[in-house]
C-alpha cells in the first residue's frame, strides 16, 4: 500500500509539475514577443483574446495543423526522434530541482521535488549534455547543408562551454558543502551565494546563454547565414519542439539560478512560491532583453570568449574560493 501511495504520489507530482512548466513555457512566449514589441516601438500581440492572452493558444494549433514533412534524403527515423532528444533532456531536468520546503501532510514529510537525488546537480549538468545530440542529429539527419553546418555549430558551442558552466558551479558545491540542490538552498540561509561568488555567477549566466543558443549566442541558427540552421527541414509539431526546448531552457536556467545563488524560494513577507517565481523570472526577462539590444557575435569571438576568458576566470575562481577556504573557513 505504501507503495502504491509513493507511485501515485510521484505521477501526480510529475503531471503538476509538466503542466505548470509547459504553460509558464507557452505564455513565456508571449511575454518575450510583448516585450520585444514594447522595446522596439511596436505592438505585440494584441487580436488573439484579451490583450493577445489567447495567442499562446493559437500558436499551438498553428503548429499542430502545420503539414509535418520530411525530406526526401533525410535519415527518417533519427529526423523524426531528434526534436525529441533535443526537448526530453531540458524537462528530465526539473525533476530533481526542489520548488520550497516539504510540507508535512497527515503526519508524512512531503517534499517539493519530484526526486530528492542527493547528486543532484550532476543530473543536470548530465541532462544538459544530451541536449547536444538532439541539435547534432537534427543537423546531420536533415539532408542538407544549411542544417550539417548548424549542427556542427552548435554541438561545438555547446561542448565548448559546458566547461566554464560546470567549473562555474564548483565554488557552490564547495560552499554548500552538497550536491543536492535543497542542501545548496538551505546553504543561503543568511547569505545568498551571488554576495559571495559573483564572478562564479557571471560565469554561469554567460555560460548558460550560450548553451541555449540564445541572441547573442544563437549561432547554430544564425538566419541570415544559415536560414534556421540545424533545424531548418522541421516543420509543424516536431519544429514546436524545438521551439518548446528553448523556452523551457529559459524557465529552466531561471529556477537553477534562483536555486544555485539568489537563495531559492527564501525571502520575508512573500510566501516562498512567490519568491522562487519572481527570482526564476528575472533571468528569462534578462534573456529577452539581451534579445533586443545585443548583435550575434561571430563564431570566433564565440569560442575566444569561452575558451580565453570564461574558462581560465572559472579556473582562477575555483582555486581563490579553495584558498579562502582554506584559510578562513
Amino acid at each position: 500500500m505504501n507503495l502504491l501511495a509513493g507511485v501515485v504520489v510521484m505521477l501526480a507530482k510529475m503531471a503538476i509539475l509538466l503542466g505548470v512548466v509547459l504553460a509558464a513555457a507557452a505564455y513565456l512566449v508571449l511575454l518575450e514577443r510583448k516585450l520585444l514589441g514594447r522595446m522596439q516601438g511596436r505592438l505585440g500581440p494584441n487580436r488573439a483574446g484579451t490583450f493577445g492572452l489567447l495567442q499562446p493558444l493559437a500558436d499551438t494549433l498553428k503548429m499542430l495543423l502545420k503539414e509535418d514533412t520530411v525530406p526526401a534524403g533525410a535519415d527518417r527515423w533519427i529526423f523524426l526522434a531528434a526534436p525529441a532528444l533535443a526537448a526530453a533532456p531540458v524537462l528530465l531536468s526539473f525533476a530533481v530541482v526542489p520548488f520550497g520546503d516539504p510540507l508535512v501532510l497527515f503526519g508524512r514529510r512531503l517534499p517539493l521535488v519530484v526526486a530528492d537525488m542527493n547528486v543532484g546537480l550532476l543530473f543536470i549538468l548530465g541532462m544538459s549534455s544530451l541536449g547536444v545530440y538532439g541539435v547534432a542529429l537534427a543537423g546531420w539527419a536533415s539532408d542538407s547543408k544549411y542544417s550539417l553546418l548548424g549542427g556542427i555549430r552548435g554541438v561545438a558551442q555547446m561542448i565548448s562551454y559546458e566547461i566554464p558552466l560546470a567549473l562555474a558551479l564548483v565554488p557552490v558545491i564547495m560552499l554548500a558543502k552538497s550536491l543536492n540542490l535543497s542542501d545548496i538552498v538551505a546553504a543561503q540561509e543568511r547569505h545568498c551565494f551571488l554576495l559571495l561568488q559573483p564572478v562564479a555567477f557571471a560565469v554561469f549566466l554567460i555560460s548558460a546563454m550560450a548553451e541555449s543558443r540564445r541572441i547573442p549566442f544563437d549561432l547554430p541558427e544564425a538566419e541570415n547565414e544559415l536560414l534556421a540552421g540545424y533545424h531548418t527541414e522541421y516543420s509543424g509539431l516536431r519544429f514546436g519542439l524545438f521551439f518548446l526546448g528553448e523556452y523551457v531552457n529559459m524557465i529552466l536556467l531561471g529556477v537553477l539560478t534562483a536555486v544555485f545563488f539568489l537563495g531559492g524560494w527564501q525571502g520575508p513577507l512573500l510566501p516562498p512560491a512567490v519568491w522562487l517565481a519572481l527570482k526564476t523570472s528575472i533571468v528569462p526577462v534578462f534573456l529577452i532583453w539581451t534579445r533586443a539590444s545585443l548583435p550575434r557575435l561571430r563564431f570566433d569571438q564565440l569560442m575566444a570568449l569561452c575558451w580565453k576568458v570564461l574558462t581560465p576566470l572559472a579556473l582562477v575562481n575555483v582555486l581563490a574560493t579553495g584558498a579562502v577556504l582554506v584559510w578562513w573557513p
